[in-house]
């Protein structure tokens, strides 16, 4: 029996050498479909994994969705990730970032929607419908949460820091009717804004099962966001035309009030795309001053209201930012020609440092093969050793995680 053993140890050092060696050929990313499921990006000397092996369309969540369950004791450090089948079946399924094994956690065909972990609990939350569910990480047992009432199509959109309550809106009937009249964005965006539509943001307490309205404004509410850190703060958006509306808002869970995080100074200045650093100190977002000019990414201290400014050049400007655990790194994705940047060379995944009143870019991966209709929506893997997105350039959406030390001073994947 340890003959047996031993032998299928050197089996699979022999399989992992082999890979390793395969994995390390230099490549231009999307140049061929399929891609190898590991390489090296030839424009940037950065090493590239697919991470997402389930068969099908993947997709990892949006930018400032903690995707990621830290590991028990040495594992691996799991992360969660939508799938869709052949059958246009959408499933919740994890990715062990240590070992890339995969399990799938739910298995039922309803639609489902919502991007939220519960760290603490380590449950996944989603929407089926009108009804909320979570379901376990380890055991994959479902259990039914929250069931909304007839008169109320509301959506839960975050989870608060200690995991007692859910956030979301809800809104009038004349939204659902601009929907179905113009599905495409470019249709629908302007209209709803301009239409004051009654919108509500609502808490669900996970103790009590008590839907609770909190505020309510009769124009467009979005991109709802529980602190990190502080249970009792909930951030939420001015939807519409950016340079039309103040954005960024936060609201007290205990006062009841409401604060905007930043005012437009100038004429056409737009600030959006607002995510909470990791200690819930600091809101960050994408500003323009105006729209289109100078590109910045901007923090605002959540308490006091001073803000830091960090210049970027047009081709670093992102859809999305993101930073790292210990805020010492930055993130972006990139964005094509058709982006409000108009950048000529944007098209690539970033790492930015903090340089004086400046961020330092080095470009990660070429994405000249990614259709942008696709938001990559970068992450920091939790050891901050990689950045995970997600794109199309082998054609169906994918994750995949670049390595943020260039390739040729180790061989080792860790996350």
């Amino acid at each position: 029996m340890r003959r047996i053993t031993v032998s299928v140890l050197v089996g699979i050092q022999v399989l992992s050498v082999c890979f390793c060696s395969k994995a390390q050929q230099v490549m231009e990313t999307g140049s061929q479909k399929p891609m190898p499921q590991e390489w090296i990006d030839k424009d940037t000397g950065h090493r590239i994994k697919r991470i997402s092996l389930s068969e099908g369309s993947n997709a990892s969540f949006y930018f400032h969705n903690n995707p990621f369950l830290k590991q028990k004791k040495i594992e691996g450090n799991v992360m969660v990730y939508y799938n869709t089948d052949a059958k246009n079946n959408k499933q919740l399924c994890t990715v062990n970032l240590k070992t890339l094994k995969t399990e799938q956690l739910t298995d039922n065909a309803s639609p489902k929607k919502g991007e939220l972990l519960a760290p603490k609990h380590r449950e996944a939350f989603y929407q089926s419908n009108d009804s909320i569910f979570a379901t376990s990480i380890d055991t994959k047992k479902t259990r039914l949460v929250y069931v909304f009432p007839k008169d109320i199509r509301g959506s839960i959109t975050t989870l608060n820091a200690d995991e007692t309550l859910l956030g979301g809106s809800f809104a009038g009937p004349e939204k659902d009717e601009i929907y179905r009249k113009y599905p495409e964005k470019s249709d629908y965006f302007n209209r709803i804004y301009d239409a004051k539509i009654p919108h509500t943001l609502f808490t669900v307490n996970l103790k009590t099962g008590e839907l609770k309205e909190i505020h309510q404004e009769n124009t467009w509410l979005g991109h709802i966001q529980f602190s990190p850190t502080d249970p009792d703060l909930l951030m939420f958006c001015h939807e519409g035309p950016w340079h039309k509306v103040d954005r960024i808002w936060t609201y007290n869970m205990k006062s009841g009030k409401v604060k905007k995080m930043h005012t437009r100074t100038v004429e056409n200045e737009i600030a959006g795309h607002e995510f909470f650093s990791p200690d819930g100190k600091t809101i960050w977002f994408d500003q323009q001053v105006p729209r289109s000019v100078a590109f910045y990414l901007t923090g605002t201290d959540v308490t006091t209201g001073k803000e830091k400014q960090y210049q970027i050049d047009r081709n670093e400007w992102s859809i999305h930012f993101n930073v790292s655990s210990d805020q010492k790194l930055f993130a972006g994705d990139g964005g094509d020609q058709g982006q409000v940047a108009k950048a000529e060379d944007g098209m690539w995944v970033y790492l930015f440092r903090p340089e004086g009143n400046r961020l330092k870019s080095e470009r990660l991966v070429n994405m000249r093969h990614h259709y942008y209709r696709l938001e990559p929506n970068v992450h920091f893997s939790p050891d901050g050793k990689w950045v995970i997105f997600r794109a199309n350039f082998e054609g169906e959406s994918q994750v995949y995680a670049v390595e943020i030390e260039k390739s040729g001073k180790k061989l080792g994947a860790t996350y």
